[in-house]
């Protein structure tokens, strides 16, 4: 059948050079393992001429995989299912990147993208080491290009193709007449909690710090494999460096998205995907600090071949883990099971394997004093240091890994239940975390504090008390002010837990003080080589936010009003602390009068936008924010909300919405009741009684709609409600060349309509209907986060502190090589 409409140009296009990125990876994989077992590797060698060619093949097909696959979506292709279940007509062009990386075969490209690039950098930089370090390299390519492959072997279907036709892959009558595409009107759009600036920028730097980590890795396996065990380190070190500066910004900039999309109320909840993300980054920089061990004093050389193995296998481990669907119940963060589980396990064991064989068989030969290190010395408390990092990584990594150990026991256990008992964290997981890590947090507040005062081999007492004396003393002292004047007040896990923050925030502004004296006391002044000091007093600040912004946590909309909106089935949202706020009523908020002023709809699909005011009750300011949700939007019911803050510099504050009127149920089905009345009459109502007040006639009234020559009848009505309230209504109505018009008045507060149907003297015929379908309001949840921007602030400071780190390796890296070449010559 020949089918009208489809453009297929772009998927024939896209399948050749997935299938030619598959045979140049593999071929310069080869290339590149058989130049290693050449004498003199240079580049008369045919081998890595050979592999160069296949390497920049590959290069060149990986970014037109990349290029095909966003024109099809940003041109709204949907004969192509990627297209179709990614984006949609309404999405706006700014969040196209988004769709092309929220799905597996997105992902893994941008994934693969960053290798080229990498790849790119070592061909022209590594020299001697770029054979064996673009092996590795290689074959990782090779990897990534299997999972998007979506090719048949012996029947077995590897990887997931994102050039698959729509009509190939769903079951429908409109796929059996050749204009189906006549019939498919949209898209399935991005997922609503995608649509946010931050997925644009997010997942790119995130992926970049991914792709990065195999490079030391790969310098690591190198040295094993060519038998230089300690030079490696030398180049290395920079790309370590680098991968922790990029890893780690990219992790917060993913809490900023969750902080700004999420409605958990912060900006980290341990989710498993969050935690598998973070653990290879504590293992890479526990590395990174053994590195530096070693390139100082010769110490912990097996140590850094350990945590540089470590770190990208737990980067393929975490893969497995947020791609393979074993997460899909416990978090919101996993990709969905495309059938790739054993793929995606045979690509963490082809790394994990070899990896460990060659770590294992090479252990004995690798350099090692045997002597104790000094327990005055700088080298013994880093590793100290390295130990915290890596215990919080294993406990991180264990409570995570917890699905697929219940899966594999479950296996195992077939079924009888009885041989089993799945494992659960507990039903507060977010405290079983923290009260690990908040141990880790008091320990590296104090190692990054005193460790730099220390000399490598052995300090003198005297020498370290001269120096790291004050800056100890200073911060006990602004700790303890801090302390007695910030009312910390923490106590939903008991006093016990309250010391603990307490202390950790003396810790962690130690932390910040004593590395910033360190510049001037240690360095003198030479900002050049202050980089482990910046990154130490920024993470030090990072700790310092986490603990305020959490422990000080404030929730400001407590139902203060007595109305209980509805939550949904499935919300954990207390009512207690939920405030429902009805239109255009001023609702008292903690220090704030907030207003529910108004609310628009975006114009191609169910999102809405609601104006909150805010104005201080002192009348120094007042602000509005503007949060929005998705309502029972692509089969999902109920809602999808987006936060928004208003943000100052010591805290910001921070509202989503929790409940609104149900549309499908909020139908007028009431009736209006006639009653004749004149004033002063009282007439009773479910909910209170209404009062005739005032009649007055006008020929000319200031009213929408109301033209010259108009007679208007205005009925002035009191409502007094049970709970002691009064209200006032004000139907109208309107005389045109011997017609009437009414004009209802609604007190939204108690659902009441009123009608002015018929005046006669003095006496007039109102009509009331008591509705549940006019009340128009919004629940919220507000929180004030204290001194959240210390978060940010550390978390620039510490990403700058890593790249002025990386940057001085370079250079000195370069200096050495001068000098090298100088003695040569």
């Amino acid at each position: 059948m020949d089918y009208i409409g489809e453009n297929l140009l772009p998927g024939k296009l896209g399948n050749f050079f997935i299938i030619l990125s598959l045979v140049a990876s593999l071929m310069a994989t080869v290339a590149y393992f058989l130049s290693t077992k050449k004498t003199i590797a240079n580049e008369e060698n045919k081998w890595i001429k050979l592999a160069k060619i296949a390497f920049l093949t590959e290069v060149f097909s990986v970014l037109a995989v990349f290029g095909i696959l966003f024109y099809i979506i940003s041109n709204h292709l949907f004969e192509y299912k990627y297209a179709w279940q990614h984006s949609s007509l309404s999405l706006e062009a700014k969040y196209l990147l988004a769709c092309f990386w929220e799905g597996q075969e997105g992902s893994f490209l941008l994934w693969s993208v960053w290798h080229c690039v990498l790849g790119l950098i070592i061909i022209k930089k590594a020299k001697s080491w770029e054979a064996p370090v673009m092996t590795v390299v290689s074959f990782a390519q090779f990897c990534l290009a299997t999972m998007i492959a979506g090719i048949y072997i012996f029947g077995h279907k590897v990887g997931s193709n994102p050039f698959v036709l729509l009509r190939n892959e769903m079951e429908a009558p409109i796929f059996l007449k050749p204009d189906y595409l006549s019939f498919i009107k949209d898209g399935n759009d991005l997922n609503p909690l995608l649509q946010n600036y931050w997925m644009v920028i997010h997942p790119p730097v995130l992926f970049l710090g991914f792709a990065s980590v195999i490079i030391p890795f790969a310098y690591a396996i190198a040295g094993l494999y060519t038998k230089r065990y300690k030079e490696w380190i030398k180049p290395a070190l920079p790309w370590a460096l680098f991968s922790a500066a990029v890893l780690g910004g990219g992790l917060m900039m993913g809490a900023m998205w969750a902080y700004e999309s999420l409605t958990f109320g912060g900006y980290w909840a341990w989710d498993p995907v969050e935690n598998a993300s973070l653990v290879p980054w504590l293992i890479l920089v526990s590395g990174i600090h053994t590195m530096l061990i070693y390139q100082s004093t010769g110490r912990s050389l097996r140590s850094t071949f350990l945590f540089t193995l470590l770190s990208f296998l737990l980067i393929l481990y975490s893969t497995f883990l947020t791609r393979s669907g074993i997460l899909g119940d416990s978090s919101v963060h996993a990709f969905t099971d495309l059938g790739m589980n054993f793929q995606l396990l045979l690509f963490l064991l082809l790394f994990v394997i070899p990896a460990t064989v060659l770590l294992i068989y090479h252990f004995r030969k690798i350099p090692h004093i045997a002597r104790e290190e000094e327990a005055s010395s700088r080298e013994f408390w880093m590793f100290i240091g390295s130990l915290v990092l890596l215990i919080s990584a294993v406990s991180i990594i264990i409570m995570t890994s917890i699905p697929v150990v219940n899966k594999i026991a479950g296996f195992f256990a077939g079924q009888n239940k009885t041989l089993f008992k799945p494992l659960a964290i507990g039903e507060n997981s977010e405290h079983s975390y923290n009260q690990i890590q908040i141990f880790v947090a008091i320990s590296i507040g104090v190692l990054t504090g005193f460790t730099q005062y220390l000399k490598y081999k052995k300090t003198g007492i005297k020498y370290f008390l001269k120096k790291a004396g004050w800056p100890i003393l200073v911060s006990l002292l602004i700790g303890g002010l801090v302390l007695f004047f910030g009312d910390m007040n923490y106590d939903k896990q008991g006093a016990g837990f309250l010391i603990l923050i307490c202390i950790a925030i003396v810790c962690s502004g130690y932390a910040i003080l004593a590395n910033l004296s360190y510049v001037w006391i240690g360095l003198k002044g030479n900002l050049k080589s202050s980089g482990a000091s910046v990154a130490h007093a920024g993470f030090g600040l990072m700790l310092l936010g986490i603990l305020i912004s959490s422990s000080k946590k404030e929730i400001l909309s407590i139902n203060t009003t007595g109305i209980s909106a509805p939550m949904g089935e499935g919300s954990t949202e207390k009512p207690g602390e939920n405030l429902t706020l009805l239109k255009g009523a001023k609702t008292s908020m903690d220090n704030y009068w907030v207003t529910y002023e108004t609310d628009s709809a975006h114009p191609r699909k169910p999102l809405w936008y609601y104006k909150i005011e805010f104005e201080e009750k002192n009348g120094e300011e007042k602000f509005t924010l503007t949060p929005n949700t998705f309502v029972n939007y692509k089969g999902v019911e109920g809602l999808m909300s987006n936060p928004d803050a208003k943000h100052y510099w010591n805290h910001d504050v921070f509202t989503y919405i929790t409940s609104l009127p149900d549309p499908a149920k909020n139908k007028d089905s009431s009736q209006y009741e006639v009653k004749q009345i004149k004033k002063g009459d009282t007439v009773l109502y479910t909910g209170g009684s209404f009062t005739l007040q005032r009649l007055v006639t006008k020929n000319e009234v200031q009213a929408a709609g109301l033209q010259a020559g108009d007679i208007a009848s205005i009925a002035t009505i009191k409502v007094f409600s049970k709970n002691n309230a009064a209200y006032t209504a004000e139907p109208i109505l309107i005389s045109r060349n011997n017609q009437a018009y009414l004009l209802p008045d609604t007190v939204n507060e108690e659902r009441l309509i009123f009608q002015l149907r018929n005046v006669e003297g003095e006496k007039i015929e109102v009509g009331i209907k008591q509705s549940n379908a006019i009340v128009e309001y919004v629940t919220l949840k507000v929180y004030k986060f204290p001194f959240i921007n210390l978060l940010w602030i550390g978390t620039f400071i510490t990403v700058v502190g890593f790249l002025m780190s990386m940057v001085r390796r370079i250079k000195i890296g370069g200096m050495k090589m001068a000098e090298q070449n100088t003695i040569l010559k």
